[in-house]
């Protein structure tokens, strides 16, 4: 069986695009909000059979995306996997919380997100305090989602 296209067109883009209401749906930044922008991410990675259909992708900022890479999840506690959030099966506010400027994982899907997505890293937690300083974070998109 050939492997999955990693072609998506510009109507799929789109689609994705406004799903999220231009979101990052791992981190919940704006799209408008963040200097590179956001991609589209294979939630299951094409090497590990995910697809490019619509229900196999993810509004995600560069950050997110570039974090996450081709992982499906991580190994908590030294011998424990545990799978990433995915937008098309998970509630956000069921695996996150968010805590002033940090986003607290509530559950282990969350906290392995969490963990390779470096969503507190102090830079990030920088842009999201000059964020919500001006009012952009959490946009009232992402207020959808808390």
């Amino acid at each position: 069986m050939p492997p999955a296209s990693r072609y998506i067109d510009a109507k799929l883009r789109r689609f994705i695009a406004e799903r999220a209401e231009y979101l990052c749906e791992y981190c919940l930044i704006h799209e408008d909000d963040t200097y590179l922008g956001c991609e589209i991410d294979h939630i299951i990675s094409l090497k590990h059979g995910g697809t490019s259909d619509a229900d196999n992708l993810a509004y995600a900022c560069t950050f997110c995306n570039r974090h996450k890479g081709s992982d499906v999840g991580s190994v908590l506690n030294c011998d424990e996997f545990t799978r990433f959030y995915n937008p098309r099966q998970d509630r956000w506010a069921e695996h996150f919380q968010l805590e002033g400027l940090n986003i607290r994982p509530l559950t282990s899907i969350g906290e392995a997100t969490a963990k390779i997505l470096l969503f507190n890293t102090d830079e990030r937690l920088l842009e999201r305090e000059s964020l919500i300083d001006i009012g952009r974070y959490p946009s009232l998109a992402a207020m959808k989602v808390l």
